[in-house]
């Protein structure tokens, strides 16, 4: 799951920057006012890296407290 995880994280940040340069470029080549809405789903793409970027670090460090749990009830059994 962490290997999806960051594959897809990197997808959204590719998609995202794809987004800006064919974006940017249609609207020099054609008319601006036709493809600037277009930079809406650039918007999209990093706000869904970051969302899962943050995601990802959230559930990493939730792994990692519930590891320290179970290390500590093993040392301490009751």
């Amino acid at each position: 799951m962490k290997t999806y995880n960051k594959i897809m994280e990197w997808f959204w940040l590719a998609v995202g920057i794809l987004i800006v340069i064919v974006v940017t470029y249609m609207c020099f080549t054609e008319e601006a006012d036709r493809w600037a809405p277009y930079y809406g789903l650039c918007v999209f793409a990093f706000g869904t890296y970051f969302l899962r970027r943050y995601m990802r670090k959230r559930m990493e460090k939730h792994l990692e407290y519930l590891e320290q749990q179970r290390r500590a009830e093993n040392d301490n059994p009751q």
